[in-house]
């Protein structure tokens, strides 16, 4: 429940409003009132129907899929929030698009991120916060402040609860391994690391198994999937190398149509993710969607208090503000 007697403002576009609202719940406060709408050539129209004068504005919108759409609707609320006369306007970014595109790692390409990140700071964002950032540096691509949770502490406890000793967390390729240390360290489990071989944009082949997982149950970690590719590969590698029983945890569910197909036949035995981006179940219960509201709408108190977030970051300090 929010304990001050400023103005703060809260908005939802369109690409999960789902968690503006338990965002907003958890906050003890209504969401603000927005409409958002097309005109007949597909233009985005946006007008803020609450006067936010002076207030600090927290606008909530992933640019998940489709990420074009999402994301030309978040700068023009931002714009429109500043042409407001708000006195602070934060972008609250569960999911950071265009984040896989953040490096020049073959002629003539663009950095996307950095593009993206210059757009949302030159339509009006005073500050980012955001969760679970593909790659660490993308951070320093903002020249604003930016506030990056992460969703091991909403995560870590649940599997707590379903590992049982002698779990091990594997990376299912060497882009995870610091990502599964972490989750390694927070449960005291074993560590193992896949080495994968890319066939295509959508195909990998897990070959190689670094550590032992017979007999006891896995749990593969990655920031995020879409074709789940990575996944299902290193699943199969473990199934045949002799592990109990397969989790998955992701803290973005991208999942493409082939990947919705590949978790469902995959080996996998639970895929444990949050609702930072919308998710169903669509096998079954084989999907379990953790939610990241309480965190973030902490987060949001915090930053309109102008308190510390950093405890927030670790598993054994979330529920303690500092």
């Amino acid at each position: 429940m929010l304990r001050w007697g400023e103005k703060i403002s809260i908005f939802s576009g369109n690409a999960n409003r789902k968690l503006s609202e338990a965002i907003a719940q958890e906050m003890g406060i209504q969401l603000g009132d927005i409409d958002i709408s097309h005109f007949p050539d597909g233009e985005i129209f946006v007008k803020f129907r609450s006067n936010i004068r002076g207030a600090d504005v927290f606008l909530i919108q992933p640019t998940s899929s489709p990420p074009n759409e999402t994301l030309m609707e978040l700068l023009i609320m931002l714009d429109a929030a500043r042409r407001a006369s708000a006195a602070r306007v934060t972008a609250v970014i569960p999911f950071f698009g265009y984040a896989r595109q953040d490096r020049k790692d073959q002629p003539r390409v663009p950095i996307t991120a950095k593009l993206v990140a210059n757009l949302i700071t030159a339509a009006g964002a005073a500050r980012i916060l955001t969760m679970d950032l593909h790659s660490q540096q993308i951070q320093g691509f903002f020249d604003i402040p930016v506030d990056h949770l992460y969703a091991m502490p909403v995560l870590v406890p649940y599997f707590r609860q379903v590992l049982g000793p002698g779990a091990v967390v594997v990376a299912p390729d060497s882009g995870s391994v610091k990502l599964a240390q972490s989750y390694s360290d927070m449960l005291n489990a074993g560590l193992a690391i896949v080495a994968k071989r890319r066939i295509d944009a959508t195909s990998v082949e897990s070959s190689h198994l670094v550590g032992d997982v017979k007999n006891r149950a896995c749990l593969i970690t990655d920031d995020l999937t879409t074709t789940a590719g990575t996944l299902t590969s290193a699943a199969a590698l473990l199934k045949r190398e002799g592990a109990a029983k397969i989790y998955a945890a992701v803290s973005h569910c991208l999942l493409t149509d082939m990947g919705r197909r590949r978790i469902c036949e995959s080996q996998i035995d639970q895929l444990v993710t949050t609702d930072a981006v919308p998710t169903g179940d669509f096998c079954g219960g084989k999907i379990k969607v953790i939610s990241i509201a309480k965190l973030l709408g902490e987060a949001m108190i915090r930053i309109h208090e102008g308190a510390s977030v950093s405890s927030l970051f670790q598993v054994q300090n979330n529920n303690n503000r500092d």
